[in-house]
């Protein structure tokens, strides 16, 4: 399967607006560089007119040069860690790779290794929705983590004590990167599919719904979670801005959502909602 890697010389500041552009556009992985950022997306998903476009839009507010080159997909393992630290969320939670040492002191420890697939705990979105799952009730209760990428909300969902837990994402690379990860953490008793949300059955509803995606895709899906909630179920949603939580709220509204809380980190955002 051939990638496109794009490689965007930007100021530091402007690297996370380009991550958060650019997954609206598709591309499903980022590496932060000294200069910038690397972007990549599958060939087939790749469209230079829209490229093109964003690059019109931001060369008039900052240093821009952007280059691009077909690869064969990545082995994510060694670009990770070249300069990968493990995180911490809220003195509670570490989040390490296989190759660090444990550290006992945290009441958490989730193991991720990721491929070509998004959600280490670096970055803002993911960060957030780990804090707030760490705010919830889930014991005994059955969770959906919707485009679970890596798994690590998944993972967490089962360190609190989920019963059940299910995971889907659209990607052949993260649902296997969610069951090598899912394995780490010695998480057996779990339903991985793949597909988009809207052509997947499931069984029952759920206590509570994750989904780290983007805003385009959740203005779209939210009214599926909702009909996948039980009552007084909790939604919680991230990957994206401050300045679109006015138009993620307004559809949680529109159905039957009661906005119960939001947090934001580097411009980054997360609501709670319940049913």
């Amino acid at each position: 399967m051939a990638y496109i890697e794009v490689n965007i010389e930007t100021s530091p500041e402007f690297s996370e607006i380009f991550m958060a552009e650019l997954g609206e556009l598709g591309f499903e992985a980022f590496e932060e560089v000294d200069d910038g950022l690397l972007a990549y997306i599958k060939k087939e998903y790749f469209s230079q007119i829209l490229l093109d476009e964003l690059v019109y839009r931001y060369e008039p507010l900052t240093i821009l040069s952007v280059s691009q080159k077909e690869i064969e997909k990545k082995n994510w393992n060694k670009e990770w860690e070249k300069n990968y630290d493990p995180i911490t969320v809220e003195d509670k939670c570490i989040v390490r790779a296989s190759f660090h040492q444990p550290d006992k002191k945290y009441l958490h420890e989730i193991i991720i290794t990721p491929k070509m697939s998004f959600g280490t705990g670096h970055h803002a979105t993911t960060w957030q929705m780990l804090k707030l799952q760490m705010e919830i009730d889930h014991k005994q209760k059955k969770v959906l983590d919707v485009g679970s990428g890596t798994g690590i909300l998944a993972i967490m969902a089962n360190k609190l004590g989920a019963k059940l837990i299910e995971a889907t994402d659209i990607d052949d690379w993260c649902i296997e990167n969610s069951k090598e990860n899912f394995q780490v953490n010695q998480i057996n008793d779990y339903t991985l599919k793949k597909g988009m949300i809207e052509k997947l059955s499931f069984d029952q509803k759920f206590d509570i719904v994750l989904a780290n995606i983007n805003k385009n895709v959740l203005l779209t899906e939210i009214p599926l979670y909702v009909d996948l909630l039980e009552q007084n179920g909790t939604l919680l949603l991230s990957g994206f801005y401050q300045k679109d939580v006015a138009d993620i709220k307004k559809i949680a509204t529109e159905n039957n959502l009661r906005h119960q809380k939001t947090v934001s980190k580097d411009n980054w955002a997360a609501m709670l909602f319940t049913k």
